[in-house]
């Protein structure tokens, strides 16, 4: 088999910003995580850029490196973290707010905590109307949001010696959204940032001004931003990666680990219902309509994707597929994905299978940010622009970089995932059921 070539990727040297507009549950839990991991306190469990195998080559003696280990991660030790929020002085009192930590895992990282101070926020209450900024940018002109936001980004960078930076977005789902004209190109998206377009929303304003300023941007909610034109545009205009949408944690992450199984058997679903009870910012965000049909977008083609029901019209052609979120305060962030999967088999027969997910929604999402992050800065390092479809693996609604949609099966993308780092490193790729 012939040898492949190792691709050019610059060094991590240096310090690694990362940057979440939005300091809630899921990025206080996030910097916490990371923070504890590098002092020993803590494992990074449920991270595979740190904890994962990569299976290589024949020789026994190098069949299952760590994947921080074979491929250049910038090192936890040399990540800074930042960003912006309407609402928390600080990660420490985010953290509180949420309620995702116990006081006892917060106690010994709190003066690192208290000192991550996020920056004011662009932030319009019309896309989230259940949340009220407090901390926000007193400028009422959208291009000079951006303008600040891009200042913001350098400040950051200088004051904290940071080589280079990277955002993840963890704020709030926006109102739902269909793309409009001012979407079409960088030219009328900039031209609409001056005109005060309603239709520019303040996460598609965040996304601009990071590829403006050579900072890649992985979209960790179901909102309208890396998937518009413009955006795909500037991102490979300036050289800068993208990446989205919507972490996928709970509820959809069993749908992608059961529907795949049901596929292999060539085993029928009649129906899919889900429901879900949560109390945290996210939940009260989604209990408003319109922002719930975001989520409910991005949660809906899961099963077509991975079930192909044009392909396989007798076993997925008519699939009810109902998905519920119900704001529930008493629950907080710990969230209750409850699914009702009617299935039939030989002769038609029909059976169901009941899921009780007790989750952690910020636990769960946590781990998503640390890899997208370290994943979209290798990939800037490597010289990669547009969409990167290899990391679906963390998305519930996966942007595709081409025509054919990406895919939409946890195991597959794993191993695209894993594939694409083989590649990256001069290593042969593997098959699905080779990935071992």
């Amino acid at each position: 088999m012939a040898a492949m070539t190792v691709r050019q990727i610059a060094p991590a040297t240096g310090k690694l910003g990362v940057l979440t507009p939005g300091m809630g549950a899921v990025a206080s839990t996030f910097i916490a995580g990371v923070i504890a991991a590098r002092e020993g306190i803590s494992a990074p469990i449920g991270s595979v850029s740190q904890m994962a195998h990569i299976r290589l080559g024949t020789k026994e003696e190098n069949r299952n490196p760590l994947i921080k280990e074979f491929v250049p991660l910038a090192d936890l030790g040399d990540i800074v973290f930042g960003g912006w929020d309407p609402i928390s002085p600080n990660a420490m009192e985010a953290a509180k707010t949420a309620g995702v930590l116990e006081g006892k895992d917060l106690d010994s990282i709190s003066a690192e905590m208290e000192g991550i101070v996020p920056m004011e926020a662009v932030f319009d209450q019309r896309w989230v109307s259940r949340l009220e900024g407090v901390r926000v940018k007193d400028i009422p002109n959208k291009w000079d949001q951006a303008e600040a936001l891009i200042a913001d980004m350098a400040r950051f960078k200088e004051e904290n010696g940071c080589d280079r930076l990277v955002i993840v977005w963890c704020g709030s789902t926006e109102a739902y959204q269909e793309p409009s004209a001012v979407h079409d190109t960088v030219a009328s998206f900039e031209q609409g940032l001056r005109d005060n377009d309603d239709n520019i929303s303040p996460s598609q304003i965040y996304c601009y001004a990071a590829l403006q300023s050579d900072v890649p941007y992985a979209n960790g909610a179901p909102n309208l931003t890396t998937d518009l034109p413009c955006m795909i545009e500037l991102s490979k205009t300036n050289g800068v990666p993208i990446a989205g949408k919507d972490f996928k944690t709970g509820q959809t992450l069993m749908k992608t680990l059961l529907a795949p199984g049901f596929k292999a058997r060539m085993l029928g679903v009649r129906g899919w219902f889900s429901t879900n009870i949560l109390g945290n910012r996210d939940g009260e965000v989604l209990d408003d309509p319109e922002n719930f049909k975001s989520k409910e977008v991005s949660k809906l083609g899961v099963l077509d994707g991975i079930l192909q029901p044009e392909v396989y019209p007798d076993l997925y052609g008519n699939i009810d597929h109902v998905v519920r979120i119900n704001y529930y305060p008493p629950r907080g962030d710990n969230k209750e994905g409850w699914d009702n999967i009617d299935i039939f088999g030989w002769l038609g027969y029909p059976m169901q299978i009941k899921v009780d997910f007790l989750c952690r929604d910020s636990i769960l999402a946590a781990p998503i940010v640390l890899d997208l992050a370290l994943f979209m800065d290798l990939a800037h390092r490597a010289g990669e622009s547009g969409v990167q479809e290899w990391l679906s693996f963390y998305l519930k609604a996966p942007q595709a970089a081409g025509d054919v949609p990406a895919e939409a099966d946890l195991f597959i993308q794993q191993t695209k995932l894993k594939n694409t780092l083989r590649e990256w490193m001069g290593e042969q790729p593997v098959t699905h059921s080779e990935a071992g």
